[in-house]
């Protein structure tokens, strides 16, 4: 017998949720093609079940389901974990993704979609996830009540800890990098989605939004992200 290489990588596990069984069959193979292990759901309230049992790497969810639709999925997950999500939406629903992003997403793709630009998502998401750091770069940055532990992906503020998504993270430390210095929204765009991203600018303003949530939730008075009308955001901290 032949024993597993215990150096191999393990696949990363995509969860895609769709009650479309055609893209369920053409994305799962496709996905499959490109190395990715893949749970495929056409319901919601059993992914949600299934991935609170067994966690994944990331999900894509698809916004027009019954019974549980995707909205309601991810606000039921985010309770937990902020895997990396990606939403699937139609031409005529821009309002429906802005609460997607509100609620926690980190991506969206409007249908019909490219198979290969999905795949091109999936890659990105999942190297912005690791979040590492440069050459000479401190793992650990500290902007006074702040605590960013880049290498595990943690924050925290006064000591407590704050669940932050891949993209909530990625703002936050490009804010925190240069206390009082102004990112404009474009330049948090990359450094959330990488250049040549494919989201508009209001993206950032709906994760700014859910950032400052967080953080009230532990310190009403916490007010060190800062808006510059018609300039972008700085954190005052430090």
């Amino acid at each position: 017998m032949i024993s597993a290489n215990p150096s191999a990588v393990a696949a990363p596990v995509i969860a895609l949720v769709d009650d479309d069984r055609n893209i369920l069959t053409s994305v799962t193979i496709a996905l499959e093609e490109e190395g990715f292990e893949v749970r495929a759901f056409s319901d919601g309230e059993a992914a949600l079940l299934a991935l609170q049992a067994k966690p994944v790497d990331l999900a894509i969810l698809d916004i027009k389901m019954p019974r549980l639709d995707g909205l309601q999925l991810l606000e039921r997950l985010r309770r937990t974990s902020q895997l990396p999500v990606i939403f699937l939406t139609s031409k005529d629903e821009e309002e429906t993704e802005l609460k997607g992003l509100e609620l926690g997403a980190d991506d969206y793709i409007r249908k019909p979609f490219s198979q290969a630009l999905l795949i091109a998502r999936i890659r990105a998401l999942l190297r912005r996830r690791e979040v590492g750091t440069l050459p000479g770069d401190s793992a650990m940055m500290v902007r006074g009540k702040l605590t960013l532990d880049q290498n595990r992906h943690l924050c925290a503020w006064r000591g407590q800890a704050i669940d932050l998504t891949v993209t909530e993270f990625l703002i936050l430390k490009a804010l925190a990098t240069r206390p009082g210095h102004v990112k404009s929204r474009d330049q948090l765009l990359d450094a959330a989605y990488g250049e040549g991203g494919f989201v508009d600018d209001r993206t950032i303003d709906s994760h700014i939004k859910r950032l400052r949530k967080k953080f009230k939730a532990i310190d009403g008075e916490f007010s060190d992200i800062e808006t510059l009308y018609g300039v972008g955001y700085r954190f005052s901290g430090g």
